[in-house]
């Protein structure tokens, strides 16, 4: 294996702060437990827990879980196979280093 110079997770704070700076109501999801597609805006939200949960609305599984206190919050998405977002067209693409 050749030498491969990293640079830390610090760097991800610019391309991240993109991300979460727009609209997600759009973004497409895919379901981890029964690999539907479908908008955020689609998921069936319950709001009885200490947090938000997403659920599929075709298998009832967990994609997102979204809890938030005064000075920090949790994302989970570990029921979410990927994350789609659009991107406004007048953001400039990361270039790589």
């Amino acid at each position: 294996m050749t030498d491969m110079s990293y640079l830390d997770g610090n760097m991800l704070d610019g391309p991240m702060r993109e991300l979460f700076a727009v609209d997600l109501s759009s973004a497409m999801g895919r379901c981890d437990h029964c690999g539907t597609t479908g908008p955020v805006a689609g998921l069936h939200v319950y709001s009885h827990a200490p947090g938000l949960v997403g659920r599929c609305p075709a298998c009832t599984g967990v994609m997102v879980r979204l809890v938030r206190a005064p000075e920090r919050a949790w994302l989970d998405l570990r029921g979410t196979t990927y994350l789609q977002i659009p991107m406004p067209l007048d953001q400039p693409h990361p270039r790589p280093l």
